[in-house]
């Protein structure tokens, strides 16, 4: 059978400008489609598509991001995808043509130097991996100019103040983020090995002669043949009348065997909670089926293969999702209906005592990185920790919090959405920060701010289910999680369990882990994406341990 995995070019005329797209589509292990999309022209690479599910030889995706939509027909030979680009308004014709393999010639057309050309390298440094592309060309004159992308932190175009070429040896100079670049080619051309320098630090960097951008590198995914079941499946959520696609994993033997509901963080995730090429919910799930233990997961409501509307779901949506899933894994022959708990990773962490709090069906949770402040007092907090570790002075932090303010405000007050995301677009003019973000970022998060879901999590207070729940809890945290900072949220669900009267709950702080439970260096989001590991393993065993623990006879 043939698929669309591979890489897809196409050029989008809008107007007079022409956008030069490349499409990566990957087919996950359960039957879903994953998709990223890079904007030539615009320097943007890996925006991530969310793919709907195919429908006889119809291709769809959408790209939150930008608010925009792709419909296309594929061809009976899988090489072309003839469909329409929608944006704004706009409605465009955009054709997809499979490529077999990206240019990696040794020298452009008309050069003056060989060193001209496309280069791709990686820059290892501080346990992450920074992708980068340089171009390196001449201007009217002969002149050599360059720029440089980072992929992985989304920052492109940086320009070369000074590009020199004397026999093999090439230098770049990137005053704009102090950045000296010192390289020999090789006798092919294909080759630039030497020493990138970036203020005080030096590191080691190659580049190789290629128009492809560099793979993520994911080591910790698992290779098949596993050495337990796998089954994809579905099951319903009646009271919705939606219907959510899942894995359920088991290990081999006659069971029944204690179970793990993996719940999600907040976005529109798949059942392996995949981002950035990560796919933490594969590997915990497959790190714990090896311990003996049971696994669901599954796509939320209106993602990957799970019907349902996404875009109007909120938390106690989700949490109903999840009372389903618990149903129906209690009456699978090959499980122990005393032994199942819910595993909740940040959104999924509020949702897990939601559960838990109102059901004698949950043996145990575990709050991965979940909130325990109101929604409100979340957000600012995120806020105010991310953008000073990022750089942002005092006055800018302020300025930025007080937009928050004001943006929840008009949440709470607003009546129609087209209405609010108005508002919120007068805000940003207003409060002079629109030039300061990327657009597509600004739209994003307009349109995540008018969502059913903020509103619902603006006000909610996950204190309240987690003080009755009753059931044994795993509370786990990382030292550099900026987004839930175990400083604020961990003595809160100490309190809470305790006011509550819970006997057996566990609080830690594991350290140099951020939200994602990756090994890092500031924490930040955006690290996320340059850190190859995706689940420590002190963090999967110690919630295997636990969990093998609480499912002792």
């Amino acid at each position: 059978m043939q698929t669309l995995d591979g890489i897809w070019s196409g050029t989008l005329q809008a107007g007079d400008t022409a956008l030069h797209f490349v499409l990566h589509i990957t087919s996950a292990d359960h039957g879903s489609v994953v998709a990223t999309l890079d904007s030539l022209d615009q320097g943007v690479y890996g925006i991530e598509a969310r793919v709907q599910e195919p429908s006889g030889s119809t291709f769809k995706f959408e790209i939150q991001s930008v608010n925009a939509s792709y419909e296309g027909e594929v061809s009976v030979d899988h090489r072309t995808i003839e469909g329409t680009w929608l944006q704004g308004g706009a409605s465009l014709p955009l054709a997809f043509h499979r490529q077999q393999h990206m240019s990696a010639s040794s020298n452009p057309q008309g050069a003056v130097a060989t060193s001209e050309g496309t280069w791709q390298g990686a820059l290892e440094t501080n346990g992450m991996r920074y992708r980068l592309q340089l171009r390196i060309s001449h201007d009217a004159q002969g002149k050599l100019v360059a720029s440089m992308d980072s992929i992985d932190q989304g920052i492109n175009g940086f320009r070369a103040a000074q590009v020199t070429q004397s026999q093999s040896a090439v230098h770049l100079d990137l005053p704009a983020i102090r950045g000296v670049y010192d390289g020999n080619l090789n006798a092919a051309n294909n080759m630039l090995s030497g020493t990138w320098r970036q203020g005080a630090d030096s590191s080691e960097l190659t580049f190789k002669r290629s128009d492809q951008i560099l793979e993520l590198r994911r080591p910790q995914i698992p290779v098949k043949p596993y050495p337990y079941k796998e089954e994809e499946l579905t099951f319903p959520n009646a009271q919705s009348g939606t219907s959510l696609a899942a894995t359920l994993t088991t290990p081999r033997g006659p069971g029944p065997f204690p179970a793990a509901i993996l719940l999600a963080g907040s976005g529109p995730l798949d059942r392996d909670e995949t981002d950035s090429g990560h796919r933490p919910f594969l590997i915990l799930a497959d790190h714990l089926t090896r311990q003996g233990i049971a696994v669901l997961r599954y796509d939320k409501r209106g993602v990957g293969k799970s019907s349902g509307d996404y875009e109007e779901a909120t938390t106690a949506d989700f949490a109903e999702d999840a009372q389903a899933a618990l149903a129906f894994l209690k009456r699978r022959k090959e499980i122990d209906a005393r032994k199942i708990g819910i595993v909740g990773h940040s959104e999924g962490g509020i949702i897990a005592p939601m559960i838990a709090s109102r059901s004698s069906d949950v043996s145990w949770i575990v709050i991965l990185a979940g909130p325990v402040t109101k929604g409100e007092e979340t957000l600012l907090l995120q806020s105010d920790l991310i953008t000073r570790a990022a750089g942002m002075t005092t006055e800018q932090v302020a300025k930025s919090l007080d937009f928050d303010r004001e943006s929840y405000n008009l949440v709470r007050h607003a009546q129609d959405r087209r209405v609010l995301e108005n508002q919120l677009q007068d805000l940003v003019k207003v409060s002079g920060i629109g030039p300061a973000a990327p657009s597509a970022f600004l739209q994003r998060q307009i349109h995540w701010t008018s969502s059913p879901w903020f509103r619902y999590f603006l006000d909610y207070d996950p204190a309240l289910a987690l003080q009755n729940t009753k059931c044994p809890v795993l509370v786990l945290s990382g030292e550099r999680d900026l987004q839930v900072p175990p400083k604020e949220n961990l003595p809160l669900a100490r309190k809470a369990l305790e006011t509550g009267g819970n006997k057996d709950f566990q609080v830690i702080e594991l350290p140099r882990l951020n939200h994602q439970f990756q090994h890092c260096y500031l924490g930040l989001p955006a690290e996320s994406r340059a850190i190859e590991e995706t689940f420590a393993p002190e963090a999967l065993s110690t919630i295997s341990n636990w969990i093998l623990k609480h499912s002792a006879s």
